[in-house]
């Protein structure tokens, strides 16, 4: 996409509303090395407070008001709570190791989920990149939206209904990630792999 956008001067557009931050402080951008021409991001830039952001190259940048004709605004356009909330959120992912951190969590319990799986005896496929991961229930693996189509969703929904009464709120939906977060704790991931080994069982 990188190169055909080039070769046909159309802008290369990533929308890291999911993947920004979280796989990555560049984003998947960052991982991949591909440098798009906008970016997108939301509300993991506020620490969950409602809060977008664009940026992009500079040329592109230029043609947004005051120095450009495109104008944008918003009721909430720089927020002094949200903004204030996001440099501290950027702040404590910039320090340590704090993606190491997230990606041995979400390892963790996608190898947990793993575990139980197949000690249930369930197909269960785990996708997961960074600090995001998602469970199919599917035999075969799922690397694209129609091998992801396949999957039981009847029984994505009954595995959601009865981690719900364990307690564990995880997404409502096999096409949604769940995110681990630097707050989830080792004991977290235990209690959310116990609770889904019973879910399947």
């Amino acid at each position: 996409m990188r190169d055909l956008t080039q070769a046909y001067g159309a802008l290369l557009i990533f929308d890291e509303v999911i993947t920004g931050f979280r796989v990555a402080y560049g984003g998947a951008q960052e991982l991949y090395g591909v440098v798009p021409d906008l970016t997108c991001l939301g509300k993991v830039i506020g620490g969950g407070l409602p809060v977008g952001a664009y940026g992009g190259r500079a040329e592109v940048m230029e043609r947004m008001a005051p120095a450009g004709p495109v104008y944008q605004a918003g009721t909430l356009s720089g927020n002094p709570l949200a903004m204030t909330a996001g440099i501290e959120t950027l702040a404590i992912l910039r320090e340590g190791n704090a993606y190491a951190t997230l990606n041995d969590n979400a390892c963790r319990l996608a190898d947990g989920i793993g575990a139980v799986a197949t000690t249930s005896g369930k197909a269960i496929q785990v996708s997961r990149i960074g600090s995001l991961l998602t469970v199919f229930f599917s035999a075969q693996p799922v690397v694209d939206y129609e091998s992801a189509r396949l999957a039981d969703t009847n029984l994505f929904g009954e595995f959601f209904q009865r981690l719900l009464g364990e307690g564990i709120y995880w997404p409502p939906s096999q096409f949604e990630a769940a995110f681990v977060s630097l707050a989830h704790s080792s004991e977290d991931i235990d209690v959310t792999v116990a609770a889904m080994g019973k879910a399947l069982a």
